[in-house]
């Protein structure tokens, strides 16, 4: 296991912590409590955390400038103004569904938004990933029960995503002008010790860091598919890391007790609150989306 320096960005316990990101246009870290449907934005350099409510399951988001957000839903895609918090449709995706829900999610570097959904109970093979990009949606892959690991080379060329449920991480070669595949899907890593396959993210070197959910750590994988580091977490449940830093590998990761039992949540009290990795290495952050 890689040292690092490990400490807590926010204290406060929730349920599915998910959809970590890094806004350097406002030095702002935001995250979201997917059961609650909450947004949480907190300044890098620190002070009190902002908590938004807002009425329904969300996963991640997307920056599209200093003044405007679009946030993944479990109905859809919603413009979300900053200053106010009001927000506006701009596009459904499975809003006829509500047994379904958004959870992973990330920015190809061509400012295409990749969306995964999947069922509100992890129905097998109920969820989706899509692709959206001004004013565009499409339906990439289906047959997904917990699509998670969506990430892309910092070039563009490569996009990875992974099904926890199958604990396998999956790649697939882009057209870095769309961000839209290029031939079938390959396989990347399957997953086999202890825990599953969670979120991740690209460094600027083109490694992958893997959120080992169950399995107390996040592993770095080479582009080749070979673990080459791991780091220890102290909590049982790491469910996405973010890059907060380009010169670092520093990292915002969130965590989760949603599902623990009541024996488990007693012998991991951490579980749910959100932790700053600060580590060695070149991280990037994701582009605006285009609309």
């Amino acid at each position: 296991m890689d040292q690092a320096k490990i400490s807590v960005f926010h204290d406060e316990p929730i349920q599915l912590g998910e959809g970590p990101g890094y806004d350097p246009l406002t030095g702002t870290v935001w995250w979201f409590d997917i059961v609650t449907g909450r947004l949480f934005e907190k300044p890098l350099s620190g002070g009190e955390a902002k908590i938004h409510a807002l009425g329904q399951m969300a996963s991640a988001l997307a920056i599209i400038d200093a003044e405007r957000q679009l946030v993944a839903t479990e109905t859809g895609l919603f413009i979300r103004h900053r200053r106010t918090g009001h927000t506006t449709m701009r596009q459904p995706v499975e809003a006829d569904n509500p047994a379904t829900r958004s959870n992973d999610a990330r920015v190809h570097p061509s400012g295409a938004f990749w969306i995964g959904t999947m069922g509100k109970k992890g129905e097998v093979g109920a969820g989706s990933i899509y692709w959206y990009r001004e004013g565009t949606l499409r339906k990439l892959f289906n047959g997904i029960s917990i699509p998670n690991s969506i990430c892309f080379a910092p070039d563009g060329r490569t996009a990875y995503y992974a099904d926890t449920k199958t604990n396998t991480i999956w790649r697939v070669d882009t057209a870095p002008d769309t961000g839209l595949p290029v031939g079938e899907p390959a396989l990347f890593y399957q997953h086999r010790e202890k825990g599953g396959v969670d979120g991740s993210v690209v460094d600027a070197q083109g490694y992958l860091w893997n959120a080992c959910w169950g399995g107390s750590c996040i592993n770095v994988f080479s582009p080749q598919g070979s673990r080459v580091r791991s780091i220890e977490m102290p909590i049982l449940q790491p469910s996405c890391p973010a890059f907060v830093s380009e010169g670092s590998a520093n990292i915002i990761v969130t965590t989760a007790y949603h599902e623990m039992t009541e024996l488990v949540h007693r012998s991991d009290p951490d579980a749910g609150k959100t932790y700053l990795v600060e580590i060695e290495g070149r991280g990037r952050f994701d582009p605006p989306v285009r609309l």
